[in-house]
């Protein structure tokens, strides 16, 4: 599905789907970054004063969401369910949009989690959103 084009995409047009249903719009994503371990070793039998590198174990980080307080409660539900001990797991996409909304681009992300939820910062003399965030541990990610 990724549509190559010579100018690069705006980051402001995207949507989130949860197990396949588009949920309220987000105002934030940050992907999961995604890093592999380096394992340095020498043998006793190598001539050089070197150290030898292969590829460890792959690591990904957390998927940040972001959202205006609609009085939804759905994401801290979510969190609250698993503080509870029930693991529910859930697949989320988060799909890169056009300027006419078509799609162009789809991370998956696999069996998430939420790891931490943040309530908004109020502050009586400000006139900002609410902002709430929800932080989600994930097995993988793939790009379709």
């Amino acid at each position: 599905m990724p549509v190559a084009r010579p100018q690069p995409y705006l980051n402001c047009n995207f949507l989130v789907e949860i197990d396949g249903v588009a949920v309220a719009a987000f105002s934030e994503v940050a992907l999961p970054d995604l890093a592999i371990d380096v394992i340095e070793y020498r043998t006793g039998s190598d001539k050089t004063n070197s150290v030898r590198r292969l590829p460890g174990l792959a690591k990904l980080g957390t998927l940040v969401l972001k959202r205006g307080i609609v009085g939804d409660l759905a994401l801290f539900n979510w969190i609250r369910g698993v503080t509870q001990g029930q693991a529910d797991r859930r697949n989320i996409a988060v799909v890169l949009l056009d300027e006419q909304r078509n799609p162009v681009q789809r991370w998956l992300v696999r069996d998430a989690w939420p790891t931490r939820y943040v309530g908004a910062s109020l502050n009586a003399q400000g006139n900002d959103v609410a902002i709430e965030q929800l932080e989600l541990a994930c097995e993988g990610i793939e790009i379709e």
